[in-house]
């Protein structure tokens, strides 16, 4: 049979639409804490898919140089930050302080628009937010929408570069999976989430 004659590949597959496909956006992530687990993890968003905003009201915490996808934002008024966030964004809390974190938390709750949520800190620190939560209002169904320990299951290594593995490849996996649920609109497949061993591999080698 000669190759004109040879069947698509694609012939009869009901996957595959003819019509053009749409690029997935990069996240847009606002990061709150600028300690030694934000700038590790910094390093590592530099290289993803992403746009940054890096938040911290310590000016002097500030590297002098950042990756090309990061903006630093240093304010008195970390919270305006999640008010004028776009609709979408993924926000991550780990500042220095708790109180902050929970000032934070409540105002990231407050939207109904948020991509994903993820909170540093420890289940113990997750059941005391929760209760604060719950006590000024919220829902108790919506406490599923924080994640808190934040990370990827399975690395329980403390030290600041292992958490920002953890949480790149979580962000990564959150961003595939909403890429691949149907859509209204075809979008284009994403690659597969890079394995936290390239990423631990490329941390190292910086």
């Amino acid at each position: 049979m000669s190759p004109s004659h040879l069947p698509s590949p694609h012939a009869g597959s009901p996957s595959v639409a003819a019509s053009p496909s749409l690029p997935t956006p990069p996240m847009h992530i606002v990061l709150f804490g600028a300690g030694h687990v934000g700038h590790a993890l910094v390093t590592l968003l530099g290289h993803l898919p992403c746009v940054v905003q890096w938040v911290d009201e310590r000016d002097e915490c500030f590297p002098d140089e950042v990756p090309g996808n990061v903006q630093v934002e240093a304010t008195d008024t970390p919270e305006v930050i999640v008010d004028r966030a776009p609709a979408g964004a993924y926000f991550i809390v780990m500042t220095h302080n708790h109180a902050l974190d929970f000032t934070l938390t409540e105002r990231i709750m407050k939207r109904r628009d948020v991509a994903w949520f993820g909170l540093i800190g420890s289940k113990t620190k997750r059941v005391k937010f929760e209760r604060r939560l719950v006590a000024r209002g919220l829902d108790p169904a919506r406490l599923a929408e924080i994640v808190c320990p934040i990370g990827v299951p399975g690395i329980v290594d403390k030290a600041p570069a292992s958490i920002a593995v953890a949480v790149c490849a979580q962000l990564m996996q959150v961003r595939c999976e909403a890429a691949a649920k149907p859509a209204s609109t075809p979008v284009t497949a994403l690659p597969a989430a890079p394995p936290v061993a390239l990423l631990v591999a490329h941390y190292a080698a910086q």
